[in-house]
């Protein structure tokens, strides 16, 4: 079982434009070619942030979402967020607040042996990695820049550095980053 942050980032790091835009992915490549429907087989539970949340709810499963769609997710789904948000139709959705350590538990309980998924944001993925709770990241790195938006990781890793594990390409629009994250006292 495995923590994972599996995201999308721009070449200058934002995983969103200022107004939590994500407009700059769709036209880049196909998500299918990438790791994605291997790795979300061996998902068990996921969490995001309210940001994460009410774009999918603006953009893929809500009432205002151009072609509405059924929630995308089986597994359950912890939304950190501090206040009060719709609930989707028919999906495994809890809502949580404060210390991700707790929740933590939680998930991994839920998740039965399969891994955790941050979806997004990059402050709750960093919340996972301040608790030592965050494992890898794999990130498609997009081929353009946005100047400003959602930093990919708001934080200061520096001390161990993240470990490379592989790079590849993904179409003409992605290069595909997987990361282990060590703990300190872990060999080189």
């Amino acid at each position: 079982m495995k923590t994972q942050y599996y995201t999308a980032s721009t070449l200058d790091g934002f995983i969103a434009d200022p107004d939590d835009s994500l407009e700059w992915l769709f036209p880049l490549g196909d998500i299918e070619e990438t790791s994605y429907p291997v790795f979300i087989k061996d998902v068990g539970a996921l969490c995001m942030g309210s940001s994460t949340y009410e774009w999918m709810l603006r953009h893929i499963v809500g009432p205002e979402a151009e072609r509405p769609q059924p929630w995308p997710y089986r597994q359950p789904t912890w939304v950190f967020s501090s206040r009060t948000l719709p609930v989707v139709p028919g999906a495994d959705i809890r809502f949580a607040r404060g210390d991700v350590r707790p929740v933590h538990r939680e998930m991994v309980e839920a998740a039965g042996g399969l891994n955790v998924w941050i979806v997004g944001g990059g402050d709750l993925a960093g919340q996972f990695h301040d608790a030592g709770l965050l494992d890898e990241l794999f990130v498609q790195v997009g081929s353009v820049t946005l100047g400003a938006g959602k930093p990919l990781l708001p934080r200061v890793i520096t001390s161990p550095p993240l470990r490379l594990v592989s790079v590849r390409a993904v179409g003409t629009g992605f290069a595909e980053l997987h990361y282990l994250v060590p703990r300190a006292g872990d060999p080189p």
